[in-house]
């Protein structure tokens, strides 16, 4: 389980819990650079961030499903590109996979070298739904800059086998209707999801909330990746 921009393996707290009751072995991922607010973040590439996912996968001792959850997705697609015959599957939580030189947010605001979480301002309503004041707060209060060039480097794809893992998408701030609405060629969108036409196997997933499931509807989350992961082959 991949977090997103800002958080850490703890971010998966309320989710993960599920997954295992349900019988499955669950690795919440903390990448480098976001151990805490006094991390040494010096130096730290996207890249870096994929080779961890890849060094867990390649400890487990079967297939895997990964689950990203926004910047997390992009992550996972590098590691599945990485790594296609050990992956089972992937769960993109309000992410989407992205494709060759693409990068994953480059209008953060950089404070001091590094990508604090910005305020709310900064995002749209829509990403906003259901994040009450208090979870706002909490998220806050735990959120970690990011690495700069997690946010700005170039994704490096190299293995079309990556089209074969079968994937799960989970709309939350758009409809998976709208999606596919951006998947049609003439949209002008239609380039940010170009990767996600040419994986062979795919499902949308509709859970209407905002871009944080994980903190606004955390049981719901894991009902719908309880559910994706379990169609995916692994072993």
């Amino acid at each position: 389980m991949i977090p997103g921009f800002w958080l850490d393996a703890s971010s998966w707290d309320e989710v993960a819990p599920v997954l295992r009751a349900a019988g499955h072995t669950v690795h919440a991922i903390t990448l480098p650079g976001l151990e805490s607010v006094d991390a040494d973040r010096t130096g730290i590439r996207l890249r870096d961030h994929v080779d961890a996912v890849v060094a867990e996968i390649d400890r487990a001792d079967a297939r895997v499903v990964l689950v990203g959850h926004s910047g997390g997705g992009a992550i996972a697609h590098a590691a599945v590109d990485a790594r296609p015959e050990r992956v089972g599957g992937v769960v993109y939580v309000d992410a989407l996979p992205l494709g060759d030189g693409g990068v994953i947010n480059d209008e953060l605001p950089v404070v001091d070298g590094e990508v604090p979480l910005p305020d709310w301002s900064v995002f749209g309503e829509e990403d906003l739904v259901d994040l009450t004041d208090e979870l706002r707060a909490a998220f806050r209060a735990r959120s970690i800059p990011e690495p700069v060039a997690v946010t700005n480097d170039r994704v490096e794809l190299h293995d079309e086998r990556r089209y074969d893992v079968p994937v799960t998408v989970i709309t939350c701030e758009f409809s998976s209707d709208q999606l596919r609405e951006f998947m049609r060629p003439e949209h002008p969108w239609s380039g940010y999801v170009r990767e996600l036409t040419l994986v062979r196997d795919y499902e949308l997933v509709d859970l209407p909330t905002g871009h944080w499931p994980q903190f606004s509807r955390p049981a719901d989350l894991a009902g719908v990746i309880l559910a994706a992961v379990d169609r995916q082959p692994t072993g």
